[in-house]
């Protein structure tokens, strides 16, 4: 499933750069997955064999004609008659993240075990900058589970240097 995600979100991405319109189709993007996260059952109609094509088409027209870039509603219908409305969020997901790969950004999920200040989210930022090669967007998320010390994910690798980790790498030592 996530091949064909990709697969539709590439060529998208590939419309959204030769229209140099990245921006328009991310915003556009991000408005239509809240709305299909906040009502699945619209996609299931759009996905529902027993309506039939025209009917789903025109409802698409109707709600996003004039509202979404043509490209993005013509995706929409493409997804809507090949029978895989249930992959839109995916394809969106996946846009996402080749719309950052293209620019260079990743995000990175911070968690701390106090709310960081603004000069530690900067130095944070900076370090993870110089990691990665990439301009980060950064998430701060509270874990108080972590005692102290933080926690890093970004592009799929880990850095932990909570207190927690810690604690749990002694505790791995002393039961060997």
């Amino acid at each position: 499933m996530i091949q064909t995600e990709r697969e539709y979100a590439e060529a998208l991405f590939t419309l959204a750069a030769e229209e140099n319109a990245t921006q328009e189709f991310l915003d556009s993007l991000g408005m239509l997955r809240q709305l299909f996260d906040e009502n699945p059952d619209y996609a299931e109609f759009l996905n529902s064999p027993a309506i039939a094509l025209s009917e789903r088409l025109a409802s698409i027209d109707e709600a996003f004609e004039g509202n979404l870039p043509e490209y993005v509603v013509s995706f929409l219908k493409v997804l809507c008659e090949n029978g895989k409305m249930r992959t839109v969020t995916g394809c969106i997901d996946e846009f996402i993240k080749l719309a950052r790969e293209f620019s260079n950004r990743a995000v990175a999920t911070v968690y701390s075990a106090v709310a960081l200040s603004e000069e530690q989210k900067s130095s944070v930022c900076k370090k993870l900058e110089k990691l990665t090669a990439k301009s980060i967007d950064p998430i701060y998320i509270i874990d108080e589970s972590l005692i102290g010390g933080i926690k890093v994910e970004v592009d799929g690798k880990t850095f932990d240097s909570s207190i927690k980790h810690r604690l749990g790498e002694i505790k791995d030592v002393m039961n060997s």
